[in-house]
C-alpha cells in the first residue's frame, strides 16, 4: 500500500512534465459561448485561433499541432469553475479563460490548482495574474488603470482639460481599474482639479441623480472620466448627452466598437485607448492586414478592439514553449517572466516575477465625432504604474 501511494504521490507531482511528453499540445478555452462576456471572448478567441492555425501551418509548436478543447462559461461564475475542469479533463496544457477578471477568475483559478498555466482573454484588473490568481495566471491585455492614466495625460496634455468629474461603475474590478489608474495621474498633472465625483451600477436604469450633481457645478466640467464597461456604458452615456452635458466623455477600452453607437445617434466628443484600431486607420499596416485577415476566416470584421490580445495571448505562449523546450508549467513560466519588451503585432509585452501584465503601454486614441470613430493620437505614459500602486 505504501508503495502504491508513493507512486500515486510521484505520478500527481509529475502531471505538468508528463503532458510535455505527451504527442498533442492543447490548448482549452474555458470562455463565454453564450451571455454578454461572449461579445468580448469570442473576438478574441478568433484572433487566437487565428494565431494557433498560422502556428499549425508552420509546423506546429515543438514539432506537434495544436490542438483545441472547448467549454462554455455561459457569463456565469459557477459555470466558469465547470470549464475550466472541464477543458483541464480534455488534457489542456494552457487554459484560457474569459476577458473579464471577475468572470475568468474561477477557470483560472481551477487551472491555478492544477499546477496550469491561465491566460485570460484580455481582463485588466491586476488581479488577473499572480495577484489575484496565482504565480502560473497571466493577461495578454493592458491593465484597465494604464487606460485612465493614459485618458487622464493624454487629456490634460493634448485637448487642454483642467478640471474632471469622475463618474465610477462599481460592478467590475476593470471599471474600478480605470478610475484607479486615472487617480494615480492625476495628482502629477500640475492644475489639473478633480471638481466631482460619484458612483453608479452598471444595470442602473437612471442616472438622473448623478447627472444633476454634474449639472449643478459652477462650470462644465472639461472632462468626464467614465470608468464602465457594456451594457451599461450605453445607458449612462446617452443620458449624459441627453442631459445637455457636452463635456469630454473618457472612457477605458472596455465601450470601443461601433456595435452600440447607433443608440447614441451622433456622438462626439467621445475618447477612449484602443491597442490596435477596427475602423481600418491603424497607423501600422500589419494590423490592417491582420484585420483583412480575420474578416476573410470569419466573415466579419473584428468588432472591438479586444479582438487583438487573444493573437497576442496565443503568440507569447507559443514563444515561451519554444523557447523553454517543453509545456511544462514550471519551465513556460519562466521563460515568459524573461520577456522584455517582447515584440507582438499589437506593441511589445513583459511580463515579470511580480507582474504578470502591462502596466505601461502605447495607446492609440480613438475619437468619435458625429457617430464616427477614428484614430486622431497615440500616446504612452510617461512612466509605467508602480506595481504598489496599482494594489492600492
Amino acid at each position: 500500500m505504501k508503495r502504491l501511494i508513493a507512486v500515486l504521490a510521484a505520478t500527481t507531482c509529475l502531471a505538468g512534465v508528463a503532458r510535455a511528453d505527451d504527442d498533442r499540445i492543447v490548448v482549452g478555452f474555458a470562455t463565454a459561448e453564450t451571455g454578454f462576456m461572449q461579445a468580448y471572448d469570442k473576438p478574441a478567441q478568433d484572433a487566437a485561433m487565428i494565431r494557433i492555425a498560422e502556428i499549425n501551418a508552420a509546423g506546429g509548436l515543438l514539432g506537434k499541432q495544436i490542438e483545441v478543447v472547448n467549454a462554455d462559461t455561459k457569463t456565469d461564475r459557477a459555470e466558469g469553475a465547470k470549464a475550466g475542469l472541464s477543458v483541464i479533463d480534455q488534457g489542456a496544457d494552457l487554459v484560457v479563460v474569459s476577458c473579464d477578471y471577475d468572470y475568468g477568475a474561477p477557470a483560472a483559478l481551477t487551472a491555478e490548482s492544477s499546477g496550469l498555466i491561465s491566460f485570460f482573454l484580455c481582463a485588466e484588473s491586476i488581479k488577473a495574474g499572480i495577484q489575484g490568481v496565482g504565480p502560473n495566471s497571466f493577461s495578454a491585455s493592458v491593465l484597465a488603470a494604464v487606460q485612465g492614466a493614459t485618458m487622464a495625460q493624454w487629456s490634460y496634455e493634448k485637448k487642454g482639460a483642467r478640471t474632471y468629474y469622475r463618474l465610477l461603475d462599481t460592478w467590475t474590478e476593470y471599471n474600478k481599474g480605470i478610475c484607479d489608474g486615472f487617480d494615480w495621474m492625476m495628482p502629477q498633472l500640475a492644475d489639473a482639479k478633480l471638481v466631482g465625483e460619484d458612483t453608479f451600477l452598471n444595470e442602473d436604469a437612471s442616472i438622473a441623480a448623478q447627472i444633476t450633481r454634474i449639472k449643478s457645478l459652477p462650470a462644465e466640467p472639461d472632462a468626464i472620466m467614465l470608468c464602465t464597461m457594456m451594457p451599461g456604458a450605453v445607458s449612462a452615456i446617452k443620458q449624459i448627452r441627453a442631459a445637455g452635458i457636452n463635456s469630454m466623455i473618457l472612457n477605458g477600452s472596455g465601450v470601443d466598437g461601433s456595435y452600440w453607437l447607433s443608440a447614441v445617434p451622433d456622438l462626439s466628443n467621445f475618447y477612449v485607448p484602443v491597442q490596435g484600431s477596427i475602423y481600418g486607420d491603424d497607423p501600422n499596416p500589419d494590423v490592417t492586414a491582420f484585420n483583412a485577415k480575420f474578416k476573410e476566416t470569419t466573415g466579419g470584421d473584428p468588432s472591438t478592439q479586444y479582438t487583438y490580445p487573444g493573437y497576442v495571448m496565443i503568440d507569447v505562449w507559443a514563444k515561451a514553449v519554444e523557447r523553454a523546450g517543453t509545456t511544462e508549467t514550471a519551465a513556460v513560466v519562466a521563460e515568459l517572466e524573461k520577456m522584455d519588451k517582447e515584440p507582438t503585432l499589437f506593441g511589445p509585452r513583459t511580463f515579470t516575477h511580480e507582474l504578470h501584465h502591462q502596466n505601461q503601454a502605447r495607446y492609440l486614441i480613438v475619437e468619435t465625432n458625429a457617430g464616427k470613430p477614428a484614430v486622431v493620437d497615440e500616446w504612452t505614459i510617461s512612466e509605467a504604474i508602480p506595481v504598489a500602486d496599482l494594489m492600492k
